[in-house]
């Protein structure tokens, strides 16, 4: 049986990136006293020092949770696009090493593949982004358990479209929605079709803000809304306050799963929870199950710079879970 023959647990549909991790020593942080906003601050026109970069490959939301789900046992494979360059060889080559299907991974002549800069200071970072504008066509896919739909390019309404249409042929296969920066700004009415077919839904406070256009923290309202819009589970991610999750019935809040150390980089946390929430329901858990799986992968994940280098497996995470303090379990709200 061939490649693409094979049954696809878990496809990933998403950007790739290579992240350059530039590591600075001479800067600060300036927050606003009236807002959570806070601002990267760097001598202007000055010779700024750096301590290091480090250079991670194939990176990106789709292809972050492709190896998430890989690592936890699922047939894994990601739509994604590359240049036909070195930094797009580089990304097949790490795909290929984490046992991704890469039979979907468009080559495009002439077209550079996604480089980010990560401007990582203490344990946060700021990403100067670029999205190259892909020639974006959904491949026929023979069979896709789940579809993880993620961070896409800004000139990917169509494709999108496309994906949806796939998901009308196919009511099989369940769609996971964790939307990037240009699909936020899509709003919900022009992805209407994507929010009605969606399975689970993820996003943070602050993102389910700007999906409702509306000013609240309050999370039972959040999830309301976000759940009118179509998804069926819904999970909200409050940063320190945790992580919650509603099947339109319930909702459920976990807190952080404690640090084993202080973290080193908190990229791909988010993603880390998302797609583990996503395969522990693929695999048959509960909703409450889910939701205490994610936390543990992103608390691994901080431990290392870039947002792959700590996904667990399978084992190694139930380890984590059956370890875990007294306090750390889903409660109902």
């Amino acid at each position: 049986m061939s490649e693409k023959e094979n049954k696809i647990d878990f496809l990933a549909v998403g950007d790739i990136v290579i992240d350059a991790f530039i590591k600075l020593k001479d800067a600060h942080v300036h927050c606003k006293i009236d807002t959570d906003a806070c601002e990267l601050c760097v001598r202007f026109g000055d010779k700024v020092p750096y301590e290091s970069v480090t250079v991670v490959p194939a990176v990106g939301n789709g292809p972050n949770a492709a190896v998430s789900a890989r690592r936890l046992g699922l047939t894994s494979a990601i739509v994604t696009h590359i240049g036909d360059d070195k930094h797009g060889a580089d990304c097949l080559e790490s795909l290929k090493n984490d046992e991704i299907i890469t039979t979907y991974v468009e080559k495009e002549k002439d077209k550079p593949t996604n480089y980010h800069y990560v401007l990582w200071y203490d344990v946060d970072r700021t990403i100067l982004v670029k999205h190259t504008e892909f020639d974006y066509k959904f491949p026929n896919i023979p069979k896709a358990s789940w579809i993880y739909l993620t961070s896409l390019a800004s000139n990917t309404l169509p494709y999108e479209e496309e994906i949806a249409e796939y998901l009308k042929n196919h009511p099989e296969t369940k769609l996971a929605f964790q939307p990037g920066t240009f699909q936020i700004k899509l709003g919900a009415e022009k992805l209407k079709d994507i929010y009605k077919r969606t399975e689970i839904f993820f996003c943070n406070v602050e993102e389910a803000e700007k999906i409702l256009n509306i000013e609240t923290k309050d999370i039972p309202t959040l999830i309301k809304g976000i759940h009118a819009l179509g998804p069926k589970i819904v999970s909200i991610s409050d940063g320190p306050n945790g992580a919650y999750a509603s099947d339109g019935e319930n909702i459920w809040v976990i807190p952080m799963y404690p640090d084993i150390a202080s973290p080193l980089d908190r990229t791909g946390a988010g993603d880390a929870f998302s797609s583990t929430f996503t395969v522990a329901i693929a695999l048959g858990k509960t909703m409450p199950e889910a939701l205490a799986w994610g936390p543990i992968n992103s608390m691994s994940v901080v431990q290392q710079i870039g947002a792959q280098k700590g996904l667990l497996t399978r084992a190694k995470l139930e380890e984590y879970l059956k370890n875990a303090p007294a306090e750390y379990k889903a409660k109902k709200i």
